[in-house]
């Protein structure tokens, strides 16, 4: 199932944010996604299995900033749910997101859900490029 977060959603997001990269160092920009009303979260069994942040400042379109996926959990279509529901209540024609270079698994993702590469950022990561993509959408 895939919902809105919820403020006491924030606990169990932070939980598997953690499990990804080792730290809680975006609980406060999962909080304000949550408070803002621009984060998704995919529940399994009344688990959170993954979650997604948006914004709609980049350009005045939509950005992913960020979809993270329990390490337990993927590879179980749990990525490409969120973007899909992201999509269908995106408020702009325009989807972007990025992923760094080195990361093959979100690149898969994104080809397979219909985005294409839409250009390069250096020098956000010393040494792994900032890959964008973007999809047309419907907007709502």
């Amino acid at each position: 199932m895939i919902r809105q977060a919820y403020i006491h959603d924030l606990e169990a997001m932070v939980e598997v944010d953690k499990q990804v990269i080792g730290h809680e160092g975006r609980r406060k920009e999962i909080e304000e996604s949550i408070k803002h009303e621009q984060c998704l979260i995919a529940i399994k069994d009344h688990q959170v299995a993954g979650f997604l942040l948006f914004h709609t400042s980049f350009f005045e379109c939509n950005f992913i900033s960020l979809i993270i996926v329990a390490p337990n959990e993927r590879r179980k279509g749990y990525a490409t749910a969120l973007i899909q529901q992201f999509e269908k209540m995106a408020p702009t024609k325009k989807v972007f997101s990025s992923t760094n270079e080195s990361n093959k698994t979100m690149h898969q993702v994104f080809r397979e859900n219909g985005y294409e590469r839409s250009g390069i950022i250096e020098n956000l990561d010393e040494g792994d490029p900032e890959i964008v993509y973007f999809k047309q959408v419907a907007a709502n």
